[in-house]
């Protein structure tokens, strides 16, 4: 059971090593492993290792060289330039990603420690404008803005402290028929 709760922290960490590097790519366009690794707090070579990987599973893809050694990463680019690189493809990428770590969550969450085998998960359906709907996602945001560093900071988090997925998705249900 040790090794099962090992082998899931470890696959947690390297999900959020991958998002955190997917986010930072769709913000900044290009990225090298050295850029990245400044970015995160991890070392240029797990930064690269991961980039690997994301580009083995066609998540990214290299892109053209500024000079003769770095070795820039960027989101696939679409076949046609006239369309531009829509954020559709990384937000689908993200959902499910998450989805396939609560679904991980959810069929093994009896090997974890019992203090962790609840989860906080819930929704609800609110009645709200535009201008109510972005302020309840700017509240969020502040809500866990100051959990964030402990991402790329691990000095600052708590010695129980373990990698937990926040996922809030506001957005307004359309008619039966669309």
């Amino acid at each position: 059971m040790t090794e099962d709760l090992t082998s899931a922290a470890a696959a947690l960490r390297e999900h959020a090593v991958r998002t955190a590097l997917l986010e930072l790519l769709a913000e900044r366009g290009t990225l090298t492993s050295t850029e990245a690794a400044a970015a995160l707090g991890h070392s240029s070579g797990l930064c690269s290792f991961h980039l690997r990987q994301l580009a083995r599973h066609g998540l990214i893809e290299e892109a053209p060289p500024v000079d003769g050694r770095a070795r820039p990463w960027r989101l696939p680019q679409p076949a046609e330039p006239a369309e531009p690189a829509g954020s559709d493809d990384f937000d689908a990428l993200a959902r499910g990603l998450e989805d396939e770590s609560y679904q991980r969550w959810l069929a093994h969450r009896a090997e974890a420690p019992a203090e962790w085998q609840q989860d906080e998960a819930f929704s609800a359906v609110l009645h709200l404008t535009p201008a109510e709907l972005t302020a309840v996602a700017e509240a969020v945001r502040r809500l866990l803005a100051p959990y964030r560093t402990r991402d790329t900071d691990p000095a600052a988090r708590p010695a129980d402290a373990r990698p937990v997925a926040a996922v809030t998705r506001l957005f307004p249900l359309l008619p039966d028929g669309r």
